[in-house]
C-alpha cells in the first residue's frame, strides 16, 4: 500500500498587497492544488503577512513551523512553497533552514520554480536561485540609495523631514518664518560668545525661547543634543549633505543592522536658502573642533560616585549625578555631591532643586537601610530562597518587540512602495508625478525606521546591561547575606556597582527634613522579602518610620554620627544587634 505524504504551507508576502502577481489567498488556493495533484495530505498551512524575506529572524509563523518540524509531531515530508523567493531572500538563511529541514526528513518543494530539493537538482537549483534572490535584493537597495545619492548632487532635498528652521513644500526645502529665528540665534550665540553647546541652550531656555513641536518632538524646551544637531548640519549653510548616517552591519552578526555617524561624508550645493552664511559654518566647525576633546579625571580617579543615577530629583523625576567642588584653600578637601542636572545641564527640561546633597551622608543612610534589612533572620532565610532567580527583564523585552514590530512595518511599508514604483507604466501620463509622489514617501520610511532603530539599540542597550551586570542576581543576593562583612571593605567602585545590580531608584525629599533622612522610597531591582511579603518598593515616608537623631560622637574631630530609629512596627522586622543587645538604631 502506497504511503500517504504529509506536508506544510507555507506562504509570505511583505505587505498586505499581492506580490509577483500573487495574494497570499492566491499561493495557498495553488499550493492546496498541487498538494491535491500529487495525493499529498495538508497537515498545517503557515502564513507570514507583512514580513520581509531579508531574513528568517522575526517571522512567526515560518520560526512555528520550523519549530514543529523539529518537533517530529506531525510526521510531514514535505514543505509547500509558491516560489522560493517566499522561503526566503536570504542564501544563507534559506540553506541553513533547508539543511535543518532534511536532518529531520522534511523537503522543500517550490511549486512555481519547479524545485524539489528530494530531487537530485534540486539543492543545486535552490542555492542558486537563493544566490541570486539576495542579489536582487541588494540590486533593490542599491539602487535605491543611488537615486538618493543622485539628488543630493542635484542640490535636492533627498528625503525624510525637513531639518528644524526649513519646510518642505512640494519637496522642496523653504525657510520656516516661525523657526528660523532659533537657528540664527543659535550660531550667533555659539560664534559670538564663549558659550558652548550647554551654554546656548541654557540661554534659549532662560530667554523664554521655545521650540515648534513637530514630527517625534516631545520637549518644547532646547538641549544640548539639538543644538549640537543644529551647528554640525550643513543644510544651514544652503548645502545638501549625503551619507552623514550609514546603516551597517554590526560585525559579528549576520543580518543585524544599526545606525554609525560617518566622520567624513560628501556635500552638495543645495537650491534652498541658506540660513547662515558658509564662513559661519566653518567658524562653527573650528571651534567644535576645538572643543571635542575628552577631559581626563583629574581628581581622585579611585572615587565612585555610588548612587549616581539611582538617586532621583524630587522636583523633575530625572536622574541626580555626582559633583564635585574643588579643594579649599583653607582645608584642602575636595567634597562630592549629587545634583540634578537639569539645573546645570542643558537638557530641555526645566527644574527648580537647587540642592547639591553631600555624597558621603546619602551614601551611608542607603548603606545603613541596607544594613538594617538584611540582619534579620527571616530575611536571610527568605533571600537564601530566592538564590537562584534572574532579574525580570520581561517589561523591557516586551518594548523592544513592539519596537521589531513597528519597524517590520516600517519595512513593509517600503518594500510595498518599492513594488509599486518597479510596477509603475513609463508610458503612463502621470507617471513622473507618481515616482515622485512615491519616492517621497519611500524616503520618509528611511526616517521613521531611523527613529525605531535608534530606540531599539538605546532599548537593546539598556537590556544588556541588566544581563551583563557584573553582579548578577545570585551573586547580590549572596552579598547581602554578607552585607556587614564585605561592604564597608569595599571600594567606591565595588559599592557603586553593587548598588546598581541590587537598587533600581531611590526617591528623596525636596528638602531634608527635619528628621534628617532625605530617603522618601526604596525600588529594588527585584522582589526582596518583608515582612512575609515580597515587595519592589521599601516607603519611608511616615514621620514615624525613620527619625535621625545626630549626636556629637568625638570631640575632638567635632564628627557628626547620625542615627536611624525605625519605628516598632518597622524594628520588629528589622532588628539588629548592638554590642550584644537588641536595638532599633544603628549608625549612618
Amino acid at each position: 500500500m502506497k504511503k500517504q505524504r504529509k506536508c506544510y504551507i507555507y506562504t509570505r508576502v511583505s505587505t498586505a498587497i499581492q506580490v509577483d502577481g500573487y495574494s497570499l489567498d492566491a499561493q495557498k488556493d495553488k499550493l492546496r492544488k498541487y498538494a491535491e495533484y500529487q495525493d499529498m495530505t495538508i497537515v498545517s498551512e503557515f502564513s507570514d503577512e507583512g514580513f520581509s524575506g531579508k531574513n528568517i529572524k522575526g517571522r512567526p509563523e515560518f520560526t512555528r513551523m520550523m519549530e514543529k518540524i523539529e518537533s517530529g509531531e506531525d510526521g510531514v515530508d514535505f514543505v509547500l512553497v509558491f516560489k522560493l523567493s517566499r522561503f526566503g531572500r536570504n542564501a544563507a538563511d534559506v540553506l541553513n533552514s533547508l539543511q535543518t529541514m532534511q536532518d529531520y526528513g522534511v523537503n522543500l518543494i517550490c511549486v512555481e520554480d519547479g524545485i524539489d530539493s528530494s530531487k537530485d537538482a534540486g539543492k543545486l537549483m535552490i542555492s542558486v536561485l537563493s544566490a541570486v534572490a539576495e542579489i536582487e535584493r541588494e540590486n533593490i537597495r542599491t539602487q535605491t540609495m543611488a537615486g538618493r545619492e543622485q539628488k543630493a548632487k542635484e542640490g535636492k532635498w533627498n528625503g525624510g523631514f525637513a531639518t528644524y528652521g526649513y519646510k518642505l513644500e512640494n519637496g522642496q526645502l523653504l525657510i520656516a518664518d516661525d523657526e528660523v529665528e532659533i537657528i540664527r540665534i543659535i550660531y550667533d550665540r555659539y560664534i559670538h560668545t564663549n558659550s558652548g553647546i550647554n551654554g546656548v541652550a541654557s540661554y534659549l531656555n532662560d530667554n523664554g525661547y521655545t521650540k515648534k513641536l513637530r514630527q517625534n518632538n516631545t520637549i518644547p524646551g532646547f538641549s544640548s543634543g539639538f543644538v549640537k544637531s543644529v551647528l554640525d548640519n550643513p543644510v544651514y549653510m544652503g548645502k545638501i549633505a549625503y551619507g552623514r548616517r550609514r546603516t551597517e552591519k554590526k560585525i559579528g552578526t549576520r543580518n543585524e543592522m544599526h545606525i554609525v555617524e560617518q566622520d567624513e561624508y560628501p556635500i552638495y550645493d543645495g537650491h534652498h536658502e541658506a540660513i547662515i552664511s558658509e564662513s559661519d559654518w566653518q567658524l562653527v566647525q573650528e571651534k567644535r573642533k576645538a572643543n571635542n576633546f575628552k577631559r581626563e579625571k583629574v581628581h581622585d580617579i579611585e572615587h565612585a560616585h555610588i548612587l549616581s543615577g539611582l538617586l532621583k530629583c524630587p522636583c523633575c523625576g530625572k536622574s541626580l549625578y555626582g559633583n564635585i567642588a574643588k579643594a579649599h584653600s583653607k582645608d584642602k578637601y575636595t567634597r562630592y555631591y549629587y545634583y540634578c542636572k537639569n539645573t546645570l545641564g542643558a537638557t530641555g527640561h526645566k527644574c527648580s532643586f537647587r540642592l547639591n546633597i553631600e555624597q558621603t551622608e546619602m551614601n551611608r543612610m542607603v548603606a545603613a537601610i541596607i544594613s538594617a534589612m538584611v540582619m534579620d533572620k527571616r530575611f536571610k532565610d527568605a533571600i537564601k530562597a530566592k538564590i537562584g532567580t534572574a532579574v525580570d527583564t520581561s517589561e523591557m523585552e516586551e518594548h523592544i518587540e513592539a519596537l521589531c514590530t513597528q519597524l517590520k512595518q516600517v519595512q513593509g511599508t517600503k518594500t510595498r512602495l518599492e513594488h509599486q514604483m518597479d510596477n509603475l507604466d513609463v508610458l503612463d501620463t502621470h507617471y513622473k508625478k507618481k515616482i515622485s509622489d512615491l519616492q517621497r514617501r519611500y524616503d520618509e520610511q528611511y526616517d521613521k525606521a531611523e527613529a525605531i532603530e535608534t530606540q531599539m539599540d538605546e532599548w537593546n542597550s539598556r537590556l544588556l546591561s541588566v544581563r551583563q551586570e557584573k553582579i548578577s542576581a545570585d551573586n547580590v543576593y549572596q552579598l547581602l547575606l554578607a552585607f556587614d562583612k564585605l561592604y564597608n571593605t569595599s571600594t567606591e567602585v565595588e559599592q557603586r556597582d553593587f548598588m546598581r545590580a541590587f537598587i533600581e531608584r531611590i526617591d528623596i525629599y525636596p528638602e531634608k527634613p527635619d528628621n534628617g533622612c532625605w530617603i522618601r522610597n526604596i525600588v529594588f531591582n527585584f522582589p526582596m522579602p518583608v515582612q512575609g511579603q515580597e515587595i519592589k518598593s521599601l516607603p519611608l515616608e511616615s514621620e514615624s518610620t525613620v527619625e535621625t537623631v545626630c549626636l556629637l560622637s568625638n570631640t575632638q574631630s567635632k564628627k557628626k554620627e547620625s542615627y536611624i530609629t525605625l519605628d516598632v512596627e518597622m524594628a520588629d522586622y528589622y532588628r539588629i544587634k548592638n554590642e550584644g543587645k537588641n536595638s532599633t538604631t544603628f549608625p549612618v
